[in-house]
C-alpha cells in the first residue's frame, strides 16, 4: 500500500440526503418532542460529563450511528458510561429516538448536523473511546474529499481521545479501510493496535452488528474492523 498522498482539505460536509421515506406518524412526534430534551448544542458544552443526569464514568462519541443499533447496545451494555451520538439523517435519528423512549434511555446525548462542528469545540481529552462505523464511503475519486476520515478530522480526534482511549473504524470497502489506515499512520497520534490478520477481519468482542454490515455480507464484501490507540505521547 502507497503510504505518500496529498493532504486534503474538508470543503463539503461529509455526510449526503439528509432524509429519506416520510416518517411515521409516532417517528415524528418523538423527533418534535425528544430530539429537542437531547440534543446537544456545541456552543454550551464545557465538560461533555455534565450532559448527563447521573454521574458517568467516562464519555464515548459515535460518529454518523445510522440506525442506532450499535450505540444502542453499547449504551444499555455500559449504563454508566456516557455517550454522544452524531447523525444528521433524519430517519436515523428518528430510529433512535424511538428506542430511547421505549427503554428509557438516559445515557445518551444526540447532535443532528455535521460532526466536524462537534469535535472543533469539545474539550481535549474529554472522550474515551470513539467510533466511526461504515460511513459512506463516497467511492467516485472526485467525492474522496467529502470522507469523513481525513487528517483533519484524525487531528480533532486525536485532541478529544484521552492518551490510552481507542479509536474503532469498521468498513467493508478496501480501498477506504487503507485510506484510513495511511492518514491513522502519518497521525503521530493513532497506533494500529493489531498484531495479525484476525485482529481486523474479526468484530470487536462486544460488537453487536449492524444492518450494514450484514448488507455487506450478503453482497460478498469483507469487513475491517480497526483499533487504533492514542498513544501517550504524540509524535
Amino acid at each position: 500500500m502507497a503510504l505518500k498522498e496529498e493532504p486534503e482539505r474538508r470543503e463539503t460536509a461529509f455526510y449526503g440526503r439528509r432524509k429519506g421515506h416520510k416518517l411515521r406518524a409516532r417517528q415524528a412526534d418523538v423527533f418534535a418532542e425528544l430530539l429537542p430534551r437531547l440534543r446537544i448544542d456545541p456552543a454550551m458544552v464545557t465538560d461533555p460529563a455534565l450532559l448527563f443526569p447521573g454521574k458517568v464514568t467516562d464519555v464515548w462519541l459515535e460518529i454518523g450511528f445510522g440506525g442506532g443499533e450499535h450505540l444502542l447496545a453499547q449504551a444499555l451494555a455500559n449504563p454508566t458510561i456516557g455517550f454522544i451520538g452524531c447523525e444528521p439523517f433524519i430517519n436515523g435519528m428518528a430510529k433512535l429516538l424511538s428506542e430511547i423512549e421505549t427503554r428509557d434511555i438516559t445515557n445518551i446525548r444526540l447532535y443532528d448536523n455535521d460532526a466536524m462542528d462537534l469535535l472543533g469545540v469539545l474539550p481535549e481529552k474529554s472522550i474515551g473511546r470513539a467510533f466511526l462505523l461504515y460511513p459512506d464511503p463516497w467511492p467516485k475519486r472526485r467525492h474522496n474529499k467529502r470522507r469523513f476520515v481525513s487528517d483533519e478530522s484524525l487531528t480533532l480526534l486525536g485532541r478529544l481521545i484521552r492518551p490510552g482511549g481507542v479509536f474503532r473504524f469498521a468498513s467493508d470497502i478496501d480501498h477506504y479501510v487503507g485510506w484510513t489506515l495511511v492518514r491513522a499512520m502519518r497521525s503521530g497520534v493513532f497506533q494500529w493496535t493489531a498484531k495479525e490478520a484476525v485482529d481486523w477481519r474479526l468484530p470487536w468482542l462486544d460488537w453487536p452488528g449492524t444492518r450494514y454490515e450484514a448488507k455487506a455480507k450478503r453482497e460478498g464484501r469483507t469487513p475491517s474492523y480497526l483499533t487504533f490507540k492514542r498513544q501517550i505521547t504524540a509524535s
